[in-house]
């Protein structure tokens, strides 16, 4: 089912996340982060930071924390057994702390197929906020793979 070009400037609903302390720590844990100032919040006031800085891929996690993040494509009518990450981009324009609530805005910004429209692309772009102020921007990029199109 090819996707409507239409759906170009479309946006799905915000949604906020609370960022915590602990989620950070093990974040740091998990991805092997060594440096203190990740997870013990002295040193990160020693280095000049107000609480535990968020590292950067984090927010995307806080962004997969979304309470309705399959509805955009359901509402699009794709199966997700066919969808594919086709790639991550992160701009990044302030730091994010712990105890910082951070808005997610989403909005697609380009579709396209390729092969024939065996596959087919949709690239969102999410500006991260805190109380207005531009944190990040994450660009991700959806392939929908059509299961009926010879390989």
């Amino acid at each position: 089912m090819p996707i409507d070009p239409a759906v170009i400037g479309s946006r799905s609903p915000q949604h906020s996340q609370e960022v915590e302390r602990g989620r950070l720590r093990f974040f740091a844990h998990a991805t092997g982060q060594a440096d203190p100032v990740h997870t013990d919040l002295e040193a990160a006031k020693a280095a000049g930071h107000r609480d535990l800085p968020v590292p950067p891929t984090f927010l995307f996690c806080l962004d997969m924390d979304n309470p309705r993040r399959g509805d955009f494509l359901a509402g699009l009518g794709v199966d997700v057994r066919t969808v594919l990450h086709g790639g991550q981009k992160f701009e990044y324009h302030a730091q994010a702390y712990a105890g910082d609530t951070l808005t997610f805005a989403t909005e697609v910004v380009d579709v396209y197929a390729k092969r024939g429209g065996a596959l087919e692309f949709i690239v969102r772009a999410t500006e991260v906020t805190r109380d207005g102020e531009l944190i990040a921007t994450l660009t991700g990029t959806i392939v929908v793979r059509d299961p009926k199109a010879a390989a």
